[in-house]
């Protein structure tokens, strides 16, 4: 959910004030209107009607903005593996609900709405060049979770629940390049719910265009 920057009229100065969260939602504006190599401290004092004196009150520099805005973005969709890892060590699994492939599925579906819900952030993510230390960073926990997708493709190929003859790596990175294409033109305020959009493509993804067989 879209943070509302925390802003007082009445601030020191008559200039707004930000808490970091609030900071940090219009600072990833810019970077993804400007780019974020193209982005200068000025132009966010600017932007934020604040001196950039005030903005190192809450972080280091720019730097700081970028790895906490691809964190936030990157936790959230570590967290989705997470909970399905932790559900699939419950004693209690063994259910169809419980299979590789089910699980898959539910990742691609939650992870649609951890898309919607963090837009800006995974937008900044999948922007990155690796031209810093932090985008480095970010792009090679971008690498471990493609990995971890990856495992838990060629179990659910292995267990018959998805195609064996595609390259568990390609198909991954195929669902999830489909996934990322969204915020090329996904917009929360335009008439379509995060679960029909989730429920559609994860429907697409795994069974496909083609029609319901007649009987």
């Amino acid at each position: 959910m879209t943070r509302t920057p925390v802003q007082n009229p009445a601030g020191r100065h008559g200039r707004p004030a930000y808490d970091r969260d609030s900071l940090l939602e219009i600072a990833v504006v810019v970077f993804n209107e400007r780019g974020y190599d193209g982005t200068g401290m000025e132009e966010l004092a600017r932007r934020l009607g604040l001196s950039k004196s005030s903005i190192y009150h809450h972080v280091s520099g720019k730097e700081e903005l970028l790895e906490l805005a691809v964190n936030r973005a990157l936790d959230a969709l570590f967290a989705v593996l997470d909970e399905e890892e932790k559900q699939a060590g419950d004693p209690e699994g063994g259910s169809p609900e419980s299979t590789a492939t089910a699980r898959m599925k539910r990742i691609v579906h939650r992870s649609v709405e951890v898309l919607a819900a963090e837009l800006p952030y995974v937008t900044l993510l999948l922007r990155l060049h690796g031209n810093s230390e932090v985008e480095q960073r970010a792009l090679a926990r971008r690498r471990e979770f493609d990995h971890r997708v990856a495992e838990l493709m060629t179990r659910a190929a292995a267990e018959g629940g998805i195609r064996a003859d595609i390259d568990p790596h390609l198909a991954s990175r195929l669902l999830f390049g489909t996934v990322n294409s969204l915020v090329e033109w996904y917009r929360p305020d335009r008439d379509l719910t995060v679960a029909t959009l989730a429920d559609a493509l994860t429907t697409i993804l795994f069974d496909g265009l083609h029609g319901p067989t007649a009987s």
